[in-house]
This record gives C-alpha cells, sequence and structure tokens, in this order.
C-alpha cells in the first residue's frame, strides 16, 4: 500500500550544544540535509539556542526546521521557567517535543500534563512530536502495550483534532542513551499497534500520522527500522550531535523513501 505520509527525521540535542557550538553544528546539519528531497528534517536545541539555530538555518537557506524540547500547556503568565508555544513560534520553532521519556521519568511529567500540553500544541502550535514508551520493568513485565496504550489514549482526542499535524514516536525507555536497541521487528510490532489505537479514532489519523522510532537510532540500524511499513522516521539523540552519524540516519530515510510510492 502508498505510504501517504513523508519521512520526518528529527535530531534532539538535548541539553547539549547551547552555546557557541549550536551554530556550527546547525549549519553541518544544514549540510548534511542537502539533497534529501523526500525527507523532513527537524532539530531541536536547548531552549536558548532555539532563535539562533533557527537565524543560521534560515540563512543558509536550508529547509532544516527548528524544535522546541518542552512546552508549557498555559499561553502566558505566572510560570517561572516556562516557555508558551508562541514564544517558541516566535523564535522561529515550528515543531516541539512533548512527554519525552526524560521528562516524564525524571521530572514527573503524567499522562494528563502532557495531554494538557499536546492539547495546546494543536490549537496553537508548534506542531507536537509526542512520545511514548515503556521503562525495562514494564517491558520486563510484558506490559509494553498496556503503557503505550495508555499514554496514547491520553492524547488522542488532541491529535484528532487535526489528523496529521502532529506525530508520534516511541522510545523504549531502556534504549535511550544505551546503545540498546529495539529489532526492527520488535518496534514495528509497537508501532502497529500505535497505528491500530489511532484508527479507533479516525482512518484519516491512523493514515496521516507520521510515527517515528527513538532509542539509540544511528546510521548502522536506521535502515532496517525504515524499512517497516509502519516506521515513517526516527527521533534521535546522541547521533544528532554527530552530523556525519545524523547524515547516514537522514541518507537512509532518503533511500526508503523511494520504495513509498
Amino acid at each position: 500500500m502508498k505510504r501517504v505520509r513523508r519521512r520526518l527525521i528529527a535530531g534532539n540535542w538535548k541539553m547539549n550544544a547551547g552555546a557557541r557550538d549550536a551554530g556550527p553544528l546547525a549549519l553541518a546539519v544544514a549540510r548534511a540535509a542537502e539533497g534529501m528531497d523526500r525527507v523532513d528534517v527537524v532539530v531541536a536545541p536547548p531552549l536558548v539556542a532555539i532563535a539562533a539555530v533557527a537565524d543560521v538555518l534560515e540563512a543558509a537557506g536550508s529547509n532544516v526546521r527548528v524544535a522546541g524540547q518542552n512546552m508549557s500547556d498555559q499561553p502566558k503568565g505566572a510560570f517561572t521557567g516556562e516557555v508558551s508555544g508562541e514564544m517558541l513560534r516566535a523564535w522561529g520553532a515550528t515543531w516541539v517535543i512533548l512527554g519525552h521519556s526524560e521528562r516524564r521519568q525524571l521530572l514527573g511529567e503524567t499522562d494528563l500534563l502532557v495531554a494538557r500540553k499536546t492539547a495546546a500544541a494543536m490549537t496553537t502550535g508548534p506542531r507536537p512530536i509526542v512520545c511514548v514508551g515503556e521503562t525495562l520493568a514494564e517491558r520486563e513485565a510484558g506490559s509494553t502495550l498496556d503503557v503505550v496504550e495508555r499514554q496514547l489514549r491520553a492524547v488522542m482526542g488532541a491529535l484528532a483534532s487535526q489528523p496529521g499535524f502532529a506525530a508520534v514516536a516511541y522510545e523504549p525507555v531502556w534504549a535511550i542513551g544505551t546503545g540498546k536497541v529495539a529489532s526492527p521487528e520488535e518496534a514495528e510490532d509497537v508501532h502497529a499497534r500505535i497505528r491500530e489505537l489511532l484508527a479507533t479514532a479516525s482512518t484519516e489519523l491512523a493514515e496521516r500520522t507520521c510515527l517515528l522510532y527513538g532509542g539509540s537510532v544511528n546510521g548502522d540500524n536506521a535502515a532496517a527500522l525504515l524499512a517497516q511499513p509502519d516506521i515513517d522516521g526516527a527521533l534521535g539523540g546522541g547521533a544528532s550531535l554527530d552530523p556525519a552519524s545524523f547524515g547516514a540516519i537522514l541518507a537512509a530515510a532518503q533511500r526508503s523513501s523511494a520504495g513509498d510510492a
């Protein structure tokens, strides 16, 4: 069946490259993305570097887009340390990562809070990449699909308001930054289940939502992951800080897109 979704590769810089190294890294990513006409490319620098990275990419004439790593569910007000979707957009961000496992696990973000943030992003932008995924303990307990379903159902109402506006990233927590990675078949099983759940809201939502895999994605394993029918792209962490490695992921996505028609 023809894939109706464009490939999407996003790089999460996390709390790295937030000062003078942000611009050079952005330019290196822009060079790596040249000619990738069948792949949408996004980088998520730290908050303090978003505007600078957006300016560098615009000046370079690059199609690489910029994402925030988080946003508030509130539009403005007395929320010290928070940033609104409007602020992110003003700085040049067109995407935002929400519900990343590090924010869930380390900062206590709940499904309800992620749902509120998602609803805000779906209303005002930037376009959200909503993360779901299980811990090692949950995986070993055989609860992977239960956890993913719970997290996804919390945001499905918001996602259904604009089918295709958001992306969903499956990131098994046990694979993030560990060098471990779900096999292509294991990852596909979860992505297929996510697609099935989205279809319970609407066929259009299921068909138009881009599903990403996150968890130690690199140039060596990207092609096998992207060959799976329900994996449309990747959300990379460490590899996104290495332009050569990130470029290899982009090249794998470009090649895999040739079989989408």
